[in-house]
């Protein structure tokens, strides 16, 4: 039960359904979720530990904040972090790990990005098969601690770039971005790969600090 809640509530966060700031009632999120006081609290405890969360001294918890300070230091990060683990695995992958790389990458070409063709509508498929492409780039760094970095810094990265999501969306050929890092990584180009990467991080956060900003 609590790992449900805990499941529920880290998705609904992530997708801005619960939006930053938002204080969460245990009752409320009791009803809501369909589950006892004690999983709630304890799907709360692990979210503050993953920062999704925060305790408000002795008068509960709230859905974390969102500021520019902290999203420039989660991009930086994720850039340091992730690039290392291309290149390492671009040293060390093996060619089953490259048709792991074209797989994910031709599953993401397939689905849209916006469930609606009038308006976005973030697809939360599109959302699920992103993720397996990019730790599919990074999968074989060798290293189970930088990948769970890496995969915790994706879920706070996503929470940001929903902030965008309407306005990145129709500016933007994210499925070329994709080609052409998954291009650079089967000619075992670690330089060009990792520069794309980093390129492909920043033209989101374009878009993110503007959101921000407003």
């Amino acid at each position: 039960m609590t790992s449900r809640a805990y499941a529920q509530l880290k998705s609904d966060i992530i997708s801005g359904r619960l939006q930053p700031g938002r204080k969460l009632k245990i009752e409320e999120l009791r009803r809501q979720y369909d589950v006892g006081t004690s999983p709630i609290r304890e799907a709360l405890s692990l979210l503050t530990s993953d920062h999704f969360v925060e305790r408000i001294d002795q008068r509960g918890f709230r859905v974390s904040n969102v500021s520019e300070a902290e999203f420039a230091e989660l991009l930086k990060t994720r850039c340091w972090l992730e690039e290392r683990a291309l290149r390492e695995s671009i040293a060390n992958g093996t060619t089953q790990w490259e048709e792991q790389v074209v797989l994910a990458n031709y599953r993401l070409s397939r689905i849209p990005r916006s469930e609606s063709k009038d308006h976005f509508v973030a697809n939360a498929e599109w959302e699920a098969t992103h993720k397996l492409f990019h730790m599919a780039l990074i999968s074989q760094c060798g290293s189970s601690l930088l990948l769970k970095f890496c995969d915790q810094l994706y879920d706070q990265n996503i929470r940001y770039r929903q902030l965008s999501g309407s306005k990145a969306y129709p500016s933007r050929d994210v499925a070329e971005e994709h080609n052409s890092i998954c291009d650079a990584v089967l000619a075992r180009d670690a330089d060009l790969a990792a520069q794309l990467l980093v390129s492909h991080y920043n033209n989101t956060s374009k878009f993110v600090r503007r959101e921000l900003s407003n």
